[in-house]
């Protein structure tokens, strides 16, 4: 385990980089002047600076242990979602999007996304809720790449995730709130630069230890063909798209409860919500505003495309490639500490969590579907060890030995040097074993945590989560040396977002918010900051009670997808189309807005159960529940044609910007 090989020398490189992040905060301390300085960065940032400080935002831990893990779940379908972040995120927005946003934002002298819009559509009101929308849901997507930072930090040190999470937290205000835009910037640009080096190494490595890129390939290919679990719902391995269909997805035991299809996952909420909503995110076309030319901009897009392709398209390949690893090539040694769930009763099986939603084990007169596990559990039946591999006597690696029943096929079939396969491993309590997982990413991601059960005594719970899919990759896999690289390739990529995010969180609230509704400028940086504080706390609230399933990529791509439905028309009609008015402009994003959270509370399954106020009100979890594949499409799909074809209707109902503002809009 990684936290075992930390010493003086790797905690001194740690500090060292941390001491120069603070450094760079100084220095855009003694640099910020202004409101310009602070909150645009003086727009004369060099385009170098820029292309990293968009990429190094763009791309977080949201992406490398996030999405990362979800393409060891689902495969390279993932990859997808790479082109859209090229063509999407670099190309379209910096050669068609970024041009006119900084020529506008110059225009207009607007230092905030909300403030670009308010003015561009002469809309106090726009401001406001804009603003409003970006300080209320940041700290989600802040959250998803928190959880993901701190989770490998904890691993790396031997500490809590409390602990990590506490410390990172102060470390992203310190430099965020001291130094503005241009310290955030500043940091940016080493932190990408950090992060393109440590993904390369991960790729290259990887390639090597699978024998070459042909054979890494092809032997993925191959292991995709055995049975998975995901395989009722359209999975047709790592290397292939999932299926597609409208209606239930058909399996040998006939139409899947279920009710959707892998390909609607894939494609409508991990890669349309993000690889489009990267369009109208707010902490990303800022950047735009901080340079001085559009040949600046144009400069920038080689450095951002080539940063965008390396940094997603060697995390979704490793991740899905990960499942070689642990498929052929893992090999686990400790002491094994217990073994659990040998029996022949269900309640003396060890039950691993694959998925967790509100109510999936729950009958429609409220009985257990099994009662072994719990009410918001799919589970599988297992044998699991208990091993201790780092020598203090605590088992910090769960695996699953064999599965039973239906689930024998899918589970993993561990073998243990010098034990027959299948034999029961408990006599060997106490010896140091040799363990071959012989697991897919995913059931090998195993985390064990304490929650109450329903009589209220502390029940221990094993779930499978993709967020540990890929440090469980590097601990096995990668050379000790390479775990204090990807640390601080983990730690610029959370980093480098986070205090993007912040800022954005206070800008919000202090520029478009509190100087909107009192008409006072004068103490705007001061609530701007506080405001970043506030965010902060409520980002470390949501990390700290939301970590279970692929918990990291849904929030990111609820963010996107929100922003995208909400701003994407008003932002993109604001830069092109005269013809579209104030009134336009504020119905598209307070539609945009409202059908996503719609879609969000009363029909995508997995959020309206969590939330609860669709069957608080009308005892379904979702009302398309038993409507094929609805349950699944993120809102973006929905809310943005939604949008954008209110913003078509109500323009041409109502009367036309004036041409004197039009001109001054335009820079004519």
């Amino acid at each position: 385990m990684l936290a075992q090989a930390v010493g003086i020398k790797e905690i001194i490189v740690v500090l060292a980089y941390l001491l120069v992040v603070v450094y760079l905060g100084f220095l855009g301390w003694k640099r910020t002047k202004s409101a310009t300085d602070y909150l645009i960065a003086g727009r004369g940032v060099h385009p170098f600076v820029m292309a990293m400080s968009y990429g190094a935002t763009f791309i977080s831990t949201s992406a490398i242990v996030g999405f990362g893990g979800v393409a060891g779940m689902f495969g390279m379908s993932l990859l997808w979602l790479t082109f859209l972040n090229i063509f999407v995120g670099i190309f379209v927005a910096f050669v068609f999007l970024g041009g006119p946003t900084r020529r506008m934002g110059h225009q207009l002298d607007a230092h905030t996304f909300p403030e670009l819009l308010a003015r561009r559509f002469e809309s106090k009101f726009l401001q406001i809720f804009s603003g409003l929308v970006i300080f209320l849901f940041i700290p989600l997507y802040a959250a998803a790449v928190l959880i993901g930072g701190c989770a490998f930090i904890a691993s790396q040190f031997g500490i809590s995730y409390e602990v990590a999470l506490l410390v990172f937290s102060v470390i992203i205000a310190a430099y965020v709130v001291m130094g503005g835009l241009k310290g955030v910037m500043y940091s940016d640009a080493l932190q990408g630069t950090i992060m393109f080096a440590g993904m390369l190494i991960l790729l290259i490595w990887t390639y090597k230890m699978l024998g070459g890129v042909t054979a890494a390939h092809e032997a993925l290919t191959e292991a995709g063909k055995a049975p998975s679990l995901f395989g009722g719902i359209g999975f047709k391995g790592w290397t292939s798209m999932p299926e597609f269909g409208w209606g239930l997805a058909e399996s040998k035991k006939g139409p899947n409860p279920a009710g959707y299809n892998l390909w609607w996952i894939v494609i409508s909420t991990i890669t349309l919500g993000v690889g489009i909503g990267v369009l109208a995110q707010p902490q990303l076309a800022v950047r735009f505003m901080t340079v001085k030319s559009k040949k600046e901009l144009n400069r920038a897009v080689l450095v951002g495309g080539v940063f965008i392709l390396v940094m997603t398209g060697v995390a979704f390949t490793v991740g899905s490639l990960s499942n070689v690893f642990f498929l052929q090539k893992e090999v686990v040694e400790g002491k094994l500490m217990s073994v659990s769930g040998v029996g022949k009763t269900p309640a003396e099986f060890s039950w691993v969590i694959a998925k967790k939603a509100k109510g999936i084990n729950v009958k429609p007169d409220g009985s257990p579907v099994n009662p072994a596990i719990g009410p918001d559990e799919k589970s599988l039946p297992c044998v699991l060890l208990h091993i201790d591999t780092v020598g203090d006597d605590q088992a910090d690696t769960h695996l699953i030995y064999k599965g039973y029943g239906g689930a024998a096929a899918i589970t993993p079939a561990a073998v243990i040097d010098g034990l027959p396969v299948g034999d029961d491993p408990t006599p060997l309590t106490g010896q140091t074993i040799s363990v071959q997982p012989k697991a897919t990413a995913y059931l090998r991601a195993i985390v064990k945590y304490t929650t109450q059960a329903a009589d209220g005594s502390d029940r221990i719970v094993y779930e499978c989560q993709t967020s540990k899919i890929i440090p469980a990759y590097i601990r096995g896999a990668m050379p000790g040396w390479f775990g204090l690289i990807f640390l601080v390739t983990l730690l610029a990529a959370a980093m480098s977002t986070l205090s993007s995010q912040f800022h954005a969180v206070g800008t919000s609230i202090g520029r478009d918010v509190y100087e909107q509704v009192t008409g006072r400028h004068n103490r705007s940086i001061g609530i701007t900051r506080i405001g970043i504080i506030l965010g902060i706390i409520v980002a470390v609230l949501f990390s700290y009670y939301m970590r279970s399933g692929y918990i990291i990529a849904r929030a990111t791509a609820i963010f996107f997808g929100l922003c995208g439905a909400a701003f994407l028309p008003a932002f993109v009609g604001g830069l092109f189309f005269k013809r579209m008015t104030k009134s336009a402009a504020v119905s598209s994003v307070v539609i945009g807005f409202l059908v996503s959270m719609f879609w969000l509370v009363f029909i995508k399954d997995k959020e309206a159960r969590a939330l609860g106020i669709c069957y608080s009100l009308f005892e379904k979890h979702s009302l398309l529940l038993d409507k094929p594949n609805w349950s699944v499409v993120d809102p973006v799909v929905i809310a943005l044609p939604i949008s954008i074809l209110v913003a078509i209707v109500v323009s041409l109902m109502t009367k036309p910007p004036s041409q004197e503002h039009l001109d001054k809009c335009f820079n004519k």
